[in-house]
């Protein structure tokens, strides 16, 4: 994402940014519909609730489309894989923190399981196959990365990357870490709810917006026009 100097941002760097990603395309441009569900999943039991931890380059537009999904209470930007010392913003963007621009989601999964949460991560949220970069963002803190909350999330995190490798369905296989016993540590305010407060600014138009589009289209009986906001319920 564009690099903000504090809370304001640097509108000819977006658009140039912007310009970038758009030669290159984006992940929203998959065939989601070639994307399977996975073959094991953790079983809702009698649990309302539940945590998943991802990340998928730039958080802004990864958390904007969580935020659309029905059975997600809460979505929040932050970081993980590093130490609570490095966790915050432009020590992250050196790339020498262990951390990942990442999203975590409390869900009930009752209405959507962590499977299917997944299913939109490689379909619609990002390009798993892209190593430690997304669009015009470049660095490990910005590569694909699942940091499982409980075995069973561990376990079926594994098990769905093997299928979709074993199917060929990317054609290059996906690069998607999963990172075990990893803390979320929660981002600066102004980058909560970008998407949402920020609609018109050329990075969310270009690399976003497209990715909430294809959860419409995609996931139909999954999408919520009313986006839950972050911290709205956690």
């Amino acid at each position: 994402m564009p690099r903000l100097p504090g809370t304001r941002l640097v509108l000819s760097v977006c658009l140039a940014l912007a310009v970038a990603s758009c030669s290159r395309g984006s992940a929203a441009a998959l065939d989601t519909e070639r994307v399977p569900g996975p073959a094991v999943d953790v079983p809702p039991g009698a649990r309302t609730t539940e945590v998943a931890i991802l990340a998928g380059g730039c958080f802004w537009g990864v958390q904007g489309v969580y935020q659309h999904v029905n059975g997600v209470t809460s979505a929040v930007s932050g970081y993980a894989g590093g130490d609570e010392r490095t966790a915050e913003y432009e020590m992250v963007g050196t790339g020498r923190t262990g951390h990942a621009e990442s999203v975590r989601i409390v869900f009930d999964p009752r209405i959507v399981t962590y499977g299917r949460l997944l299913q939109i991560f490689f379909s619609v949220a990002h390009d798993p196959t892209e190593l430690n970069r997304q669009g015009p963002d470049q660095g490990p803190q910005y590569r694909s990365a699942l940091f499982p909350t409980s075995a069973d999330q561990s376990r079926v995190a594994k098990a769905y990357i093997q299928q979709l490798n074993d199917a060929k369905v990317f054609g290059t296989p996906i690069v998607t870490t999963v990172e075990e016993g990893r803390e979320f540590y929660r981002a600066e305010a102004y980058h909560q709810d970008f998407l949402e407060r920020n609609p018109s600014h050329p990075y969310i138009v270009v690399n976003d917006l497209p990715k909430v589009a294809a959860l419409k289209r995609s996931f139909a009986d999954f999408y919520r026009s009313k986006p839950a906001l972050a911290g709205s319920f956690d």
